[in-house]
């Protein structure tokens, strides 16, 4: 199975860079993970809130594929725990899905169409996080899922 990790923006802080990278280094020994950053949107100022997700949207929906499981980060969206979450990485490595993209929006969130097009949501947490933490996060939480299945010491119960 392989996975992407789609963000709008980058990380720019270098210490949030170095922490997402050794990560996504340890995942190469359990999966195929890829993360594309699509470049932020230039001059917002003028632009809507609606006008912004709708504009970050068309750039999200460009990079999805008809057969990929899409899964949005999202306040909303279901809440594991890290056990919960190494199981359903391990339902959709053996039902039928080949590609998994979960997907962190811009500032506002997601346009309607991405909504649309989404399988799931998942929520990290009830907090609110910046989208650069939750890269960090979510490549850590990821990583702790594939211990987990292989039944290594990582994750502590």
């Amino acid at each position: 199975m392989k996975i992407t990790f789609l963000t709008v923006g980058k990380t720019d802080e270098a210490w949030l860079k170095e922490g997402v990278a050794k990560y996504v280094t340890r995942l190469k020994h359990y999966t195929r993970l890829t993360v594309v950053e699509l470049d932020e949107l230039k001059n917002t100022k003028n632009l809507h809130r609606d006008e912004q997700k709708t504009k970050e949207g068309e750039l999200i929906l460009k990079k999805i594929m008809p057969l990929d499981h899409v899964i949005l980060l999202d306040e909303n969206g279901t809440q594991f725990s890290s056990q919960q979450f190494a199981a359903y990485i391990d339902r959709k490595a053996l039902g039928s899905v080949d590609h998994l993209v979960f997907v962190v929006g811009g500032p506002f969130g997601f346009s309607r169409n991405v909504y649309e097009r989404a399988n799931d949501k998942m929520s990290l947490s009830s907090m609110t996080f910046s989208h650069q933490m939750v890269r960090l996060f979510f490549v850590e939480q990821l990583y702790r899922a594939f211990t987990i299945l292989k039944g290594e010491p990582y994750h502590h119960e």
